[in-house]
């Protein structure tokens, strides 16, 4: 009885992340193995026994296959036109509130609410209203006399909109950068005006350097998120049109839910999961060579 109370009390720690831990194991864990297991198989949901059909040839269709490859493709122009765009909207923003300006905290409130609302089914689904061929934005170039796109039917088009909506969402990476210029030091501020500076040259060549690590973490996550995208081109376009903004993480919900090939959708996320990390490895990489802290000794 002593030995089982020891027991306990030198494991007291361990008792309480255990709740943790078995949903960790039972949650996470446990489907990260299957799904690289199922990745080379040819596991198909209603057929059984087709999980024991080894195979290398889903990983082989990601970049032989033309729909496949085509998805990477698009999602690789998503993420590179949404991740600077939103952090060049997001930087100028928070540099423009940071200044004492009347109601600024009104403005602030506004320019996060997009970032919660973004999300959601309800936006998507207005976005698409908005943009749709008869839509609000169709119906406001048509008062000019301009006959604007089918920005949703068109596949030049039909990307450009869905990054816009990500874009749209800066506001908890403006939030970030706001929290970051408020850490600059004003005496560097004084200092580069006694030398002549202009307000264009301080915030090259002031406030950039000293908020790169920000900068950083807000390059990386952002990427993260926009590689996962998945509600806006499910809702507002359906992939469509052409397959113009069929995104990896659409095709990899059609083949595991539409056509029940859950081995050839394991295959594409481990891709997916490969490319996301081998892209954050060289964000890391390269930081040495752009990103400055201030505690690094000179």
């Amino acid at each position: 009885m002593t030995k089982g109370k020891s027991f306990l009390k030198a494991n007291k720690g361990f008792l309480f992340i255990l709740p943790w831990l078995i949903g960790f194991l039972v949650f996470k864990m446990y489907p990260f193995a299957s799904s690289l297991f199922y990745s080379f198989t040819e596991y198909n949901l209603f057929e059984p026994g087709s999980e024991f059909h080894f195979t290398l040839q889903n990983y082989k269709d990601v970049f032989i296959n033309e729909n496949e490859r085509n998805a990477l493709i698009v999602t690789f122009k998503y993420a590179f036109m949404t991740v600077p765009l939103k952090l060049v909207f997001a930087l100028f923003i928070a540099y423009i509130l940071n200044f004492k300006i009347k109601g600024v905290n009104f403005f602030r409130t506004a320019y996060y609410i997009p970032s919660i609302l973004g999300g959601s089914v309800a936006i998507a689904v207005l976005w698409k209203a908005l943009f749709k061929g008869d839509g609000l934005i169709h119906s406001f170039f048509g008062v000019f006399g301009i006959d604007a796109p089918n920005f949703l039917s068109d596949k030049h088009w039909a990307l450009f909109i869905i990054c816009l909506l990500r874009v749209w969402q800066f506001g908890s990476a403006m939030v970030i950068f706001l929290a970051a210029l408020k850490g600059v030091p004003q005496d560097l501020y004084e200092a580069a005006s006694l030398d002549g500076a202009t307000k264009t040259q301080q915030f090259f060549h002031v406030t950039v350097p000293l908020i790169t690590p920000v900068i950083f973490y807000n390059l990386v996550t952002q990427l993260v998120q926009a590689f996962q995208e998945f509600n806006g081109p499910y809702i507002i376009t359906q992939g469509g049109p052409e397959g113009s903004t069929t995104l990896m993480s659409l095709l990899i919900y059609n083949n595991a839910f539409h056509t029940w090939e859950m081995g050839k959708a394991s295959a594409q996320a481990w891709v997916l999961f490969i490319i996301l990390m081998a892209l954050t490895l060289v964000a890391f990489w390269s930081q040495k060579h752009w990103v400055y802290y201030a505690d690094e000794e000179s």
